[in-house]
């Protein structure tokens, strides 16, 4: 569904990403791991426009993606959930989902798809008349979340969704994406810092060093590589 052929990404005279491939099945949860500064952030950045690639190719379901601009790249259903969260702080939870939904015009659509938002997280129903600035970290991660799949995804990018949230939401957040997946058949490509976690829900992992692609493969194979468990899990 998405593939990416020899990108690279510059900073000025910095070097952010080296030629880096990498492909995203339809309908899989695929992980990029790494440390900070690796260009993780900066690989989905690219992907959904808001950085231009130097040099490389990004096709998404077989059309050439690198130099479209980022609301033509949200409106053929690649949407991205950044790191921080970025929600609106000053509106409350019902107007964030809203805003995710700028682009449908299907009111119907917009409800059942609410409805769907908050079964899978009834925090954000509890609290659908708060400001989103008010509300924890994890909330605001939900609603993030919330409010790209009200945007009508086909393939959902997440960047850091366990950053600076509590840990037992964490593991409540990530069985929240594994559903998602599966419910609503969304192709995944997960940006992640915890290592265990995201090898746990993904059937494909890229690990990336200092922008390049030093190890790939079925999740479970790259779990069990001695260099991966040294470095990203702790072993």
């Amino acid at each position: 569904m998405l593939s990416v052929e020899n990108l690279h990404v510059s900073y000025g005279a910095i070097k952010a990403l080296h030629g880096i491939n990498l492909n995203v099945p339809k309908g899989s949860i695929v992980t990029l791991i790494g440390a900070n500064g690796a260009g993780k952030s900066t690989t989905l950045r690219c992907l959904s426009g808001l950085v231009k690639c130097t040099t490389g190719s990004i096709k998404y379901e077989e059309k050439e993606i690198s130099k479209m601009p980022p609301h033509l790249i949200v409106a053929s259903g690649l949407c991205h959930v950044p790191e921080g969260r970025m929600v609106f702080s000053n509106l409350t939870v019902q107007e964030n989902l809203r805003m995710g939904a700028y682009l449908q015009l299907d009111t119907k659509w917009i409800s059942s798809q609410t409805d769907y938002v908050f079964g899978l997280f009834p925090r954000l129903k509890e609290r659908r008349s708060q400001n989103a600035g008010t509300l924890s970290g994890g909330e605001q991660q939900m609603l993030a979340i919330g409010r790209a799949l009200l945007s009508k995804p086909k393939f959902l990018m997440l960047d850091e969704p366990s950053l600076g949230i509590a840990p037992l939401l964490v593991k409540s957040i990530f069985e929240r994406i594994v559903e998602i997946n599966r419910e609503q058949g969304l192709t995944i490509l997960l940006i992640e810092q915890n290592a265990n976690l995201a090898l746990e829900v993904s059937s494909y992992a890229y690990v990336l060093e200092s922008g390049k692609i030093m190890v790939e493969g079925p999740s479970a194979v790259v779990k069990a590589d001695p260099q991966v468990q040294a470095a990203y899990l702790g072993a």
